[in-house]
């Protein structure tokens, strides 16, 4: 197999699961090639992404590796057997690499969940908002970029079309108007419309709670086809940053239930949000 200049997202996640299945067997690199019958550069390769592996080899791992988590091992195998090329690939080379990772792990995602404090979160923003969002980025972008990155935003939001998706939302993201006042109206409309699905919940976390800082964590947790396989992404000022160690997901799982606690229920953040509504 030919070897990868740029793995994606996905393909570096399930080279980093076999190699913690390596790890937790107590195996180099090079006692595992024995047992597979290749070269310990192969092993090498398919645990850095910059290869693939075939089915039967991964499975041939996992019985070699004393793995008996069937539903991993099986969800390890949809992964390595996916030829999904999805609507993201059209953007590749236009668009930092991270936008399409991002998007490839929505696709794949059981679950979305969401916690935000400055700006609506993407999958909820409508065209104009997301707009003013990347014309006020610093340096300033070209304006075929800015409308490359609405474009692919706005591809972002058929996720919502079946993967359950909840949001928490801080209030100063809701007052906050990115764009002018209408294009804030508009957005504030839409996250209600949108909250209307049943697999959509959008709850609100109002500047009046006391002690939020001990709980505030932006981040979006994507569910995997098992646990092990959750993703966290965080935002950072050189871009997206995607955790997946069990420590980390245990630690953001704990963060987000802290968020949800904290926020109005779905109802009362419902009226809250029509209520910012009618004051613009």
């Amino acid at each position: 197999m030919a070897k990868r200049i740029e793995p994606t997202a996905r393909q570096m996640r399930l080279a980093v699961e076999l190699r913690r299945l390596r790890d937790a067997a107590g195996l180099t690199s090079r006692e595992a090639a024995a047992l597979l019958g290749v070269s310990a550069p192969q092993i090498s390769q398919i645990e850095a992404g910059l290869a693939g592996v075939s089915e039967r080899r991964l499975r041939r791992l996992a019985a070699n590796y004393s793995c008996s988590d069937e539903e991993l091992i099986e969800a390890l195998v949809a992964m390595t057997t996916d030829r999904t090329r999805g609507w993201w690939e059209e953007y590749r080379e236009l668009l930092p690499t991270q936008f399409l990772d991002l998007a490839e792990l929505e696709y794949h995602a059981t679950f979305l969940k969401e916690a935000q404090f400055l700006f609506v979160p993407g999958p909820l923003q409508t065209e104009d908002y997301a707009r003013a969002v990347f014309s006020g980025r610093v340096p300033e972008l070209p304006a075929e970029e800015v409308e490359l990155r609405v474009r692919h935003r706005m591809q972002r939001k058929a996720t919502l079309a079946a993967t359950p998706y909840g949001a928490v939302i801080h209030e100063a993201a809701l007052r906050i108007m990115v764009g002018d006042r209408t294009a804030s109206r508009t957005q504030l409309a839409h996250i209600l419309d949108t909250s209307e699905a049943e697999h959509v919940t959008v709850r609100v976390i109002p500047f009046r709670l006391e002690g939020f800082a001990r709980a505030a964590s932006i981040m979006t947790y994507a569910g995997g086809a098992v646990p092990k396989l959750d993703t966290v992404v965080r935002d950072g000022p050189h871009g997206a940053t995607f955790l997946d160690s069990e420590a980390q997901l245990g630690a953001f799982r704990t963060l987000f239930h802290k968020v949800e606690a904290a926020s109005l229920d779905i109802e009362r953040s419902r009226d809250f949000i029509h209520r910012l509504t009618k004051e613009l």
